[in-house]
């Protein structure tokens, strides 16, 4: 099905794109960029603790730790005795994390400068489907803005779009969001994102591989598309336009 024919009677003047599983394999996130966090985190925090970005993200860290202790999750207690018990509580809460899928803010932003350096070594190349750069194109030339919204930091989406194996596509994107706009399935984070690229919710189509997020979207009257690329499962698309291609979104 053509989203032309879907949006034809309304002028979407904007794209608003998730990565995982949309623009992006969701075998790259999960087993190339989250091993590579894991494995460098240790190394990355005790290098890089006494930078204010990182000392940031520690604190808030700490802080999302506590709460879980108070709640009864968690691994062990955050030590600061030395600086190895520092270092050593920040990885194993961040493991911890990881291995909840917790979509923390600090989690995220700590895990987009260890990737960083992954990017810049050349040992990391982002990864994009090949209809994702001239579906871009495409866009660009119907004068429709393109922009991203994921979990994963900005720094993050950045990189990964700067570093694909298809060239830096960073030229297309107009902007980027991720959960300090809010969460991915909360309505008002879709009218935070009219409302910061000054368009109203008519004017925007998201298109994402997670039912909920395309609801929390639908509510707040935003267009909406679920992406299901091929040798993922499909989930319960709940009147959602179901994409197997960028290719038929605005052709």
């Amino acid at each position: 099905m053509s989203l032309n024919l879907f949006m034809a009677e309304q002028q979407t003047r904007a794209v608003l794109l998730d990565i995982e599983g949309t623009t992006t394999p969701f075998e790259f996130v999960y087993d190339v960029l989250f091993p590579f966090a894991r494995r460098h985190v240790r190394e990355f925090i005790s290098q890089q603790r006494h930078s204010a970005e990182v000392r940031a993200d520690l604190e808030a860290l700490k802080a999302e730790r506590r709460a879980d202790a108070e709640a009864g999750r968690g691994p062990t207690e955050w030590r600061e005795d030395s600086a190895d018990s520092q270092v050593e509580a920040a990885t194993a809460y961040v493991h911890w994390l990881m291995d909840q899928d917790r979509k923390s803010t600090a989690l995220k932003s700590l895990q987009g400068k260890v990737w960083e350096d992954g990017y810049l070594s050349g040992e990391l190349k982002g990864q994009v489907y090949a209809d994702v750069p001239p579906a871009f194109e495409r866009w660009r030339a119907q004068r429709r803005s393109i922009y991203i919204f994921s979990s994963g930091s900005v720094l993050a989406q950045k990189l990964l779009f700067a570093h694909t194996d298809r060239g830096d596509l960073t030229g297309y994107l107009q902007g980027y969001f991720d959960t300090n706009t809010g969460a991915k399935n909360d309505r008002a984070s879709y009218e935070r994102i009219g409302a910061a690229i000054n368009s109203t919710a008519a004017e925007v189509l998201f298109v994402s591989d997670v039912t909920a997020e395309l609801d929390a979207a639908r509510d707040a009257g935003t267009g909406t598309a679920l992406c299901v690329r091929p040798g993922r499962p499909a989930p319960e698309p709940r009147g959602h336009v179901i994409v197997n291609t960028f290719d038929v979104i605005f052709p």
